[in-house]
């Protein structure tokens, strides 16, 4: 019998809820850098922060999942096409298989940012988030940081 087989994938927590990112996405996990507010950036970006030299956008993983305020203990850095985006989470849990044909996101999402929730399933009995990393942040958002919007 054929195993099916899944995207490696870092799982990691957000407030009460369980989430992961296929691995290929990920950069690295980091502990929180300093990071400074940007004007005009939607309420779920909590501003820039200086990453290996680089001014990288940091989205706050509670708010687009409309999740209750969590304690942000780790930067989770990750690509979004050919830029970095750095997710600031709860916990990192550890690497997992998320199997192949995960459901996709329902539209009753909602507060949560849907286009961001690439899936939606379950591991070991607990609703399993996957993230679209290239979906995190929204294009004006990138087109204000390449106009040189960031001020340090």
């Amino acid at each position: 019998m054929a195993r099916e087989t899944g995207t490696l994938s870092l799982l990691f927590r957000v407030s009460t809820r369980l989430c992961a990112l296929p691995l290929e996405h990920v950069v690295e996990t980091m502990r929180p850098q300093p990071v400074e507010r940007f004007a005009g950036a939607p309420a779920f970006v909590m501003g820039v922060a200086v990453i290996r030299g680089d001014a990288v956008p940091v989205v706050d993983v509670a708010a687009v999942l409309a999740a209750a305020d969590s304690a942000v203990s780790r930067f989770v850095t990750v690509r979004a096409g050919a830029r970095r985006v750095a997710l600031a989470v709860g916990a990192v849990v550890g690497i997992v298989s998320v199997p192949a044909g995960s459901p996709q996101a329902p539209p009753l999402l909602g507060e949560a940012r849907a286009e961001a929730i690439a899936a939606l399933g379950t591991l070991d009995g607990e609703l399993l988030c996957v993230l679209d990393s290239a979906r995190m942040v929204p294009d004006s958002l990138w087109d204000a940081l390449e106009a040189g919007g960031v001020r340090r």
